[in-house]
This record gives structure tokens, C-alpha cells and sequence, in this order.
């Protein structure tokens, strides 16, 4: 991994002493809301969703190299992390259109990377939905959309880090057995695209390669994958780009996707690490909604602090170091 001076300087702040990424997650503003909502029984207030982020960074950053945020919600909690932990800001709008086809991406319209950059991130991250069987006419609009994005990153020296996101266009839930049998070959051939030089993104973070639902020894149903099969494939992803590269944590418990991480480090993949979010506060939601600021800090500080700490216990044994040069 080549980078420059600045680059280096800011990929080692989001970064543990083992260049290990182990950053919380807290981008979420959709899916945010919608969770509040849920326990609340009404609609979330901008005021609760800024409060929320707040808690979860002042309380759990002390035990993450970087966490990443949203500048829409998430600058009141920038200022409240950890002095030791880096930051990164999403640059995309949050979810996408569904009355256009494609799920095609779109910037925060009042932001940029160099104001990314001013309001102190160490780092641009940008979702992106992408299924590598969907037209040439969708998906090369995405790729010179990646392009500009790497852009303004080679011209403010900032990182790109690069959220790729599978699905299937012509099926929209991406937790069927149809589509778990498609997943292998969505991710990984994604990562090979995007760790093409002309996107100059810097690391990438990616969907494990296989929905562990269907996994033998995982599976709540029907088992799709063995075991000896499903570690294949996290080989081959390792295998399909020669950028950094660290897991998210798509929703799932905190204990599968510990669990998934040992799988992961046992298959001989290389992953850097991890931007886990829902997997280490989704439960922390109930607590603030029904008890406030002071419910939501008790959680943070037992069970959030828990699930963070485990975390990092599995990365010490399972992620490989960030090899900088």
C-alpha cells in the first residue's frame, strides 16, 4: 500500500498500535431513526438522534481506534469522542431513491471532501450499492461517480475508504436463500472492480462474503455452504484486492459477528479489521428511549463497553495489521 505522508499520518490515527482499524460505526440515519421509532412508538426527533450519537461516542470511543460519523447529525458527537480516537465522516446521502432504478449514489449536497476535511476527519467514507450483474448503463455511472469521489481525495490528501454494499436488482431482500447463493460472487467481484487504481481508494469496507445464516454449523435453516466451502471463499475475497480491507457488521448480533471474525481469521483471510456499528450499540436504543440520557450511559458502560471489548479481544487474535509503506 502505497500512500503519502498525510495519508499515512491520518490511516495511523484511525488505527490501533497494531494498525489494526477497530472503529465503531454510527453513521446511521435512516435506519437510526426508524430504530428509535420503533421503541418509541412515534416518529425520532433530530434532537434525539443527535443525543443518541453523542452518548455512543463520548462513551464508547475510548475503547475504538476511530468511529465514523455523519455531518447531517453526527458533529455534536465528533466534538464529544475520545482524544485518542480518529475520525471518519460519511459523505453520501443516506439511502437512495427508490422511484429510479439502480439505487444510484448521491453526495451530501452542502458537503465536500475538503469540508469533510475542515470539520476534522481523518478520512472520507462513501457508501456505495452496487450489483456487479446490473446494466453498464447503471453501474459505469457509478463507477465515474467513484472516480470523482477519489478525486477529491487525491486533491485534499485525505483518505478514501469505500463502503461496498451487494445486492440484486432484480430481488430486494438480500436475506434470502436465493440470494445468499448469489452473494459469494456479488462481493467478491465488486472488491475487484473497486480496487482498481483509477477509483484511488485507499481501504475498503466490504460485506463478508457469505450470509453465515446459511453457513454449516451457523445455520438457523438450510444449510447452503460447509464449512470447508465457506472458508473458500473468504479466501477468495482476500484474494481479490491488494487494498486494506475490514468488515462491517450488516446488523447481525454482536456474538455472530464475533463469531463470523474467528471464522474469517481461521479461512486464512486478511482483513484489517472492522467499522462495526448496530452489532455494538443496536441494543442501547431501547435504553435511552425508555430511560433517557442516563438509561442510555448505563448501558453504554456495561453492556455497550462489553460488546466493544470482546471485539477488540477477537481482533487482537483474528485481523492482520495494516502493512503501510
Amino acid at each position: 500500500m502505497t500512500l503519502t505522508e498525510n495519508k499515512t499520518r491520518y490511516i495511523k490515527q484511525l488505527s490501533n498500535e497494531d494498525l489494526i482499524i477497530a472503529a465503531l460505526a454510527i453513521d446511521q440515519r435512516g435506519a437510526l431513526k426508524k430504530m428509535i421509532a420503533k421503541v418509541k412508538g412515534s416518529d425520532a426527533t433530530e434532537q434525539e438522534i443527535v443525543e443518541f450519537k453523542k452518548i455512543v461516542s463520548s462513551e464508547l470511543t475510548q475503547y475504538a481506534s476511530a468511529i465514523l460519523l455523519d455531518p447531517e447529525y453526527g458533529i455534536p458527537a465528533a466534538h464529544a469522542r475520545s482524544e485518542q480516537a480518529g475520525l471518519l465522516l460519511a459523505y453520501e446521502k443516506t439511502g437512495y431513491d427508490v422511484s429510479t432504478p439502480g439505487r444510484l449514489p448521491d453526495s451530501l449536497p452542502t458537503w465536500s471532501v475538503k469540508r469533510l476535511k475542515e470539520a476534522g476527519a481523518d478520512a472520507c467514507k462513501f457508501l456505495l450499492y452496487y450489483d456487479v450483474d446490473e446494466s453498464d448503463e447503471i453501474n459505469d455511472q457509478k463507477k465515474a461517480y467513484m472516480e470523482r469521489i477519489g478525486s477529491e481525495c487525491i486533491a485534499e490528501d485525505l483518505p478514501f475508504f469505500l463502503e461496498l454494499v451487494s445486492y440484486d436488482a432484480t430481488c430486494a431482500d438480500s436475506s434470502t436463500k436465493e440470494y445468499a447463493e448469489k452473494k459469494p460472487h456479488k462481493v467478491i467481484e465488486m472488491m475487484k472492480e473497486f480496487s482498481k487504481d483509477c477509483y484511488n481508494v485507499d481501504v475498503l469496507k466490504v460485506e463478508v462474503p457469505v450470509n453465515m445464516n446459511y453457513v454449516e454449523g451457523y445455520a438457523n435453516e438450510e444449510v447452503l455452504y460447509t464449512k470447508e466451502e465457506a472458508e473458500a471463499y473468504f479466501k477468495e475475497q482476500s484474494l481479490a484486492t491488494s487494498l486494506p480491507f475490514i468488515f462491517l457488521s450488516a446488523g447481525v448480533s454482536a456474538e455472530l459477528f464475533q463469531e463470523t471474525l474467528k471464522f474469517a481469521n481461521q479461512a486464512g483471510s486478511t482483513f484489517n479489521g472492522v467499522l462495526c456499528g448496530r452489532a455494538t450499540w443496536a441494543n442501547g436504543v431501547e435504553a435511552f428511549v425508555k430511560d433517557g440520557e442516563t438509561g442510555a450511559r448505563q448501558w453504554m458502560r456495561t453492556q455497550g463497553r462489553k460488546n466493544i471489548e470482546e471485539l477488540n479481544e477477537v481482533l487482537k487474535k483474528s485481523a492482520s495489521s495494516i502493512q503501510l509503506r
